[in-house]
């Protein structure tokens, strides 16, 4: 194994799911506001492909604006869960940067861009959108639970160059979720579709489900890596 964790601050303590024989592909997956990698990693390891790494890192600990400045794992500030909250532009920035360099060390130990699904739920839903969009290399694809996407006035154009103007996205969203609305869902994949190709954006919604994911989008998920990231 070259390359060195301690260079990337967030894969130093990541819980990585490693494949069962040689690994040719990775998934970057994302928890929510207040979580740690660990519930992330157990649900992926459940779906799991034997050449894939699955890689779940822990965002660091800070004040929330939004639950009254208490210190938790937060990928940056929020202030607000509608689509004309302020946002925490620079903490949003800083958090991609990080993100990214998971995929050049990723790639720096021979797992090619393309064969990368970056991934989150909640707050890294949004981030890995955000980070994705953003980024400069191309991507297999987007993992997206019930989410949406960060400093949206800003797209399409903030979209690097087009890079990731065929990436295909995974955009799923529980249709009782009281945290982010499905409407808010429903708006981001409309957006989504005029930063990448219109065909590429796939918006699942399940009945019943609140700010949580279940067993059918779990199906959805793996069908959605397998088909990105087939076995070569």
């Amino acid at each position: 194994m070259c390359g060195n964790n301690m260079s990337v601050p967030l894969l130093a303590d990541a819980v990585t799911v490693s494949g069962a024989e040689r690994e040719t592909a990775a998934v970057i997956f994302l928890h929510g506001l207040g979580d740690t990698g660990h519930s992330w990693a157990d649900a992926l390891s459940s779906i799991r492909l034997p050449y894939v790494k699955y890689i779940c890192p822990h965002a660091p600990r800070i004040p929330v604006t939004l639950n009254m400045k208490m210190v938790m794992p937060s990928w940056f500030d929020l202030m607000g869960l509608t689509p004309d909250a302020p946002e925490d532009e620079a903490g949003i920035k800083k958090a991609a940067e990080n993100i990214k360099a998971i995929i050049e060390h990723e790639m720096k130990n021979g797992i090619p861009p393309n064969r990368i699904i970056l991934g989150g739920f909640s707050q890294g839903g949004a981030l890995s959108l955000y980070t994705a969009l953003t980024c400069q290399h191309q991507l297999a694809g987007i993992v997206a639970l019930s989410c949406w996407l960060p400093l949206h006035k800003a797209f399409p154009q903030a979209a690097n160059n087009g890079v990731n103007r065929d990436i295909a996205i995974l955009q799923c969203h529980g249709e009782m979720d009281p945290m982010i609305p499905v409407r808010f869902g429903a708006l981001t994949a409309e957006k989504l579709k005029s930063v990448v190709t219109p065909t590429k954006v796939q918006f699942k919604t399940y009945p019943g489900v609140m700010h949580s994911s279940c067993p059918q989008e779990m199906m959805a998920v793996k069908e959605f890596i397998e088909k990105l990231l087939p076995r070569i």
